[in-house]
C-alpha cells in the first residue's frame, strides 16, 4: 500500500511539474522517474502505460524525444483526421473507428485507406520505431463480441500496414473490446469516441542503443 501511494504521489508531482515543460523534456523526466510505475499510476489506459514503460530517460531519452517530436509533426501533417499526441519518449496516435470501419465491420473503408497510407509513408521514414496497434469499442453488444471485433480491427490495420511496406516485425496488435473507454458510454457521441484504434509508437532497441551511445541524430 505504501509503495502504491508513493507511486501515485510521485506521478502527481511529476505531471504537475511537466505542465511547464516541452515534450522532449517530459520524456527525459518520465523515463528517469521510472516510466512503468508512473504509467500505471496515472491510469490513462494501456497505451499510456506502454509509452511510459518504454521510456529510458536521461540524455538518451532526450535524444529519442527529439526524434519523436519530428515524427509526430510529420504524422499530424500527413493524417489530419487522426489525433497525434506526444507522450514521454513516444507517440500516441488515435484513429476514429467510425471513419475507418462500417458499424460492426472490421473491413477498412476504401475512403480511409489514403489516410492510413499517408501514415505508412511516415512510419517507413522512421524505421527504428515499433508500433503497437490497439482496437477499442463502446459498450454496445456483448463483451465477447466487442473483444473479437476490436481484435479483428487491430489486425486489419496491421495487415494494411504490412501491405504498404511496414515490416511485420515492427507491429504488435491487441484488442481491448469495451474495457478501456475514454468517455462514459452514456451518449452516442461518447460511444463514437470510444470506438477507436490507438497506436503507441516507440523506439526500438537499435534506436535506444544509438541514443545511449550519443549517435542518434
Amino acid at each position: 500500500m505504501k509503495k502504491t501511494i508513493l507511486c501515485i504521489t510521485a506521478a502527481s508531482i511529476l505531471f504537475a511539474g511537466c505542465s511547464t515543460m516541452n515534450k522532449q523534456q517530459k520524456g527525459t523526466i518520465i523515463g528517469a522517474g521510472g516510466g512503468a510505475a508512473i504509467g500505471a499510476a496515472v491510469t490513462k489506459g494501456s497505451i499510456w502505460g506502454i509509452l511510459a514503460g518504454a521510456a529510458i530517460g536521461g540524455a538518451a531519452g532526450n535524444l529519442i524525444g527529439k526524434k519523436m517530436d519530428t515524427q509526430a509533426k510529420d504524422l499530424k501533417q500527413a493524417v489530419p483526421t487522426a489525433q497525434v499526441e506526444r507522450v514521454g519518449e513516444g507517440i500516441n496516435m488515435t484513429f476514429g473507428s467510425e471513419l475507418m470501419f462500417e458499424k460492426n465491420s472490421s473491413v477498412i473503408n476504401d475512403s480511409y485507406k489514403s489516410d492510413l497510407a499517408s501514415a505508412v509513408e511516415v512510419f517507413n521514414k522512421y524505421p527504428e520505431t515499433n508500433i503497437v496497434i490497439e482496437g477499442h469499442t463502446d459498450d454496445s453488444g456483448s463483451d465477447e463480441y466487442n473483444m473479437t471485433l476490436s481484435e479483428k480491427r487491430a489486425n486489419a490495420v496491421k495487415d494494411f500496414f504490412i501491405s504498404k511496406g511496414v515490416s511485420a516485425d515492427r507491429l504488435t496488435t491487441k484488442g481491448y473490446g469495451e474495457t478501456q473507454p475514454k468517455y462514459a458510454n452514456d451518449t452516442e457521441e461518447n460511444r463514437k469516441k470510444n470506438r477507436r484504434v490507438e497506436l503507441a509508437i516507440v523506439a526500438n532497441e537499435k534506436m535506444k542503443e544509438e541514443a545511449k551511445e550519443g549517435k542518434l541524430k
